[in-house]
């Protein structure tokens, strides 16, 4: 592949008087297109007396009430009045009352290790003053997880029961999981408009494709025994579903559920643009500001609620997993009694209620001091590896691969599709290097490879070497895996911070935040890969007298170059679902295009660049896969 781009860029050398690009008859107007058809969609198609947006907008109030009674609950109580005649008729849930329930559960669900976990969390988020964004993000990201988790889980009981449905299911998630965060929002914002509705409408979109997949492998893993013993006990296929395959499936479940968790997590920032505000909108603001300061803390109250949930999902998939006792009705009672005598409490002592400004810590400074320093003591060293990465290496890559001729690709695209998966693969990939270019967005996609390929490399060049180290080493089997999760349990814009804090805007800020967040996929497949080889393998090279490094080149590598592949291809994954991200810095690609189209409104635009984006990831995902699969047949074979 690499060698055939190779081949298409000296093309575009050795013969720039001719015209390689895009031909004429290809290019089609599809952002039109695509613009009219949501348009028509909006305000041309009539349901009931009603146009679609009409309609669509009476369901976003419907979903926005239930959203509105929680943040009354939580935040603000209940009021009568405005301005300085405003009188609190209800006192919202007491902070230290939520504070208790989320130890207390944190308990219950893992260890005592989880409740200082929890402790610390509602520790920091109170004294740092960030209480009522937390819980607006809080009440967001659970609503998002709900739908996504039924929905998730209803479609792929469908799934799992039909072969063409989980045909059809299975390719439309892959489209789903490549589209760009900020496409989803562009079509909701039509159709749902500002506000918390769109948001989760977005979230539980961008969030349910994880949940369908847990639920497909989940189900199919279930013993066919025990489904066959209970229709021999006479069950009926729902008596079947609810009290047999339900129950096993649910450790698996539960593992699905964490990953909703996770990408709900990811939309934390991004749907703070369209007016839900929490902690998302207080790092947006800081990032527009260059205030890192007050960007870090409050990223680090999302990084710390995206662990806390994390891990108290994963001990409730430990849990049920190991058949353990739930949370008794005896115990909700006194944990019932405690919330009222609390919130009732906190009329008289408002400490309770509210925490007070005046007591409030604050890191602003510390990361703000430290940002003066570095740019003080370390602005010249930075600003060399800044210029020499950028002069040196990035833009002569970028020019070189802006040059690129759309017919010689196409051609090698297609004939790398055909040789590693067949004429299917072929025709696939052919398909849609074609859409990129007869969308008009050809320039923009060879800069988004470009962005891609090196933030790639970049992370392989750092996890590899770091996953063989840690490989083979058990002791450290736990904390690596902690220091994995709590990597992937990030919100992409956080990983921006600290890139422009270091090397401020441009493309090295984005391929650093890119590789970064996509650095741990690697150290975890390369990890995986090499700890499954087998064993026999191994004490075969040894016994013919392999040095470590002929055990590793011979039998470990050939071994784990299936798992290998899988990992590139998920990594690549990651970096394509962080461009939109990196376009914040300046970046000329696609990410920057679907930004555009966002702040533009141009929603017709953002769905096809959309689709661009995930033709790149789709046709990686696809190549990847057939070279993954001839790999692993050729391993067998051997």
């Amino acid at each position: 592949m690499a060698l055939g781009l190779a081949a298409a860029l000296v093309i575009g050398f050795l013969f720039p008087t001719v015209d390689f690009g895009v031909p004429a008859w290809l290019r089609l107007p599809l952002s039109d297109w695509a613009e009219k058809t949501m348009q028509f969609l909006a305000s041309g198609l009539h349901v009931g007396g009603l146009t679609l947006q009409q309609l669509t907008r009476i369901v976003a109030a419907g979903f926005d009430a239930p959203i509105k009674a929680l943040v009354a609950v939580f935040v603000d109580g209940v009021a009568k009045g405005s301005g300085f005649n405003k009188v609190q008729i209800v006192p919202p849930v007491s902070w230290l009352a939520v504070a208790i329930v989320v130890v207390f559960a944190c308990h219950r669900l893992g260890s005592l290790r989880l409740a200082v976990l929890g402790v610390v969390v509602t520790g920091y988020i109170v004294l740092f003053g960030f209480y009522a964004p937390a819980m607006l993000t809080l009440i967001n990201v659970l609503g998002s997880i709900v739908f996504a988790v039924v929905a998730g889980l209803g479609l792929g009981i469908w799934a799992y029961s039909d072969d063409r449905v989980y045909s059809a299911v299975r390719a439309v998630m892959n489209i789903m999981q490549t589209v760009p965060i900020f496409s989803y929002l562009l079509p909701t914002l039509l159709f749902f408009g500002y506000g918390p509705s769109a948001a989760l409408l977005a979230t539980v979109i961008y969030a349910m494709p994880p949940m369908v997949h847990a639920t497909v492998l989940a189900f199919r893993a279930i013993p066919p025994e025990i489904v066959e013993y209970a229709r021999m006990a006479g069950c009926t296929p729902r008596q079947v579903l609810w009290r047999v395959e339900l129950p096993t499936a649910l450790p698996k479940l539960a593992i699905g559920v964490n990953q909703a968790v996770m990408m709900s997590f990811n939309m934390v920032i991004i749907t703070s643009m369209i007016g839900v505000g929490g902690l998302g909108y207080l790092v947006l603001q800081s990032l527009r500001k260059l205030d890192i300061g007050s960007g870090m803390q409050a990223g680090m109250a999302i990084v710390l609620l995206g662990v806390l949930l994390d891990r108290m999902t994963m001990a409730y998939s430990d849990r049920v997993g190991r058949a353990k006792d739930r949370l008794g009705a005896r115990q909700y009672g006194p944990l019932a009694a405690i919330v009222a005598a609390l919130t009732a409490l906190s009329i008289a002592l408002p400490v309770l209620q509210k925490w007070p400004s005046a007591w409030t810590i604050t890191s602003a400074p510390f990361w703000n001091g430290l940002v003066s320093w570095i740019n003080v003591h370390l602005f010249d060293w930075l600003e060399a590896i800044r210029t020499f990465l950028l002069l040196d290496i990035l833009n002569p890559y970028r020019n070189a691969v802006a040059v690129l001729p759309f017919v010689p690709v196409l051609v090698v695209v297609t004939l790398a599709g055909l040789l590693l998966g067949g004429t299917r693969t072929a025709l696939f990939v052919g398909v849609l290097t074609a859409f990129i270019g007869s969308a008009g967005f050809w320039e923009p996609a060879l800069n988004s490879f470009y962005l891609v390929s090196v933030s790639v490399a970049a992370a392989l060049l750092a996890g590899v070497p770091i996953g063989l180290f840690f490989a083979r080493r058990e002791a450290w089997r736990a904390p690596v895996a902690f220091f994995l999760d709590t990597l992937q349990t990030l919100p992409t814009l956080v990983y921006l911070l600290p890139a422009v804090m270091l090397f401020r805007n441009g493309d090295v800020s984005a391929i650093f935040a890119i590789s970064a967040y996509a650095v741990a996929t690697v150290i975890r497949y390369v990890i995986e890969g090499i700890r499954n080889v087998p064993v026999e393998r191994r004490e075969a090279g040894l016994m013919n007298g392999c040095s470590p490094l002929q055990l590793f080149v011979h039998i470990d590598l050939p071994s784990a170059l299936p798992s290998l592949l899988l990992g590139l291809n998920q990594t690549i994954m990651m970096a394509l679902s962080m461009l939109i991200i990196a376009a914040m810095v300046g970046t000329k690609d696609l990410g920057q295009e679907v930004f555009m189209s966002l702040t533009r409104a141009q929603t017709g635009t953002g769905i096809v660049v959309g689709l661009c984006v995930a033709a790149l990831g789709l046709i990686a995902d696809a190549l990847l896969k057939s070279a993954a699969e001839r790999v692993s047949r050729a391993s067998k074979e051997h």
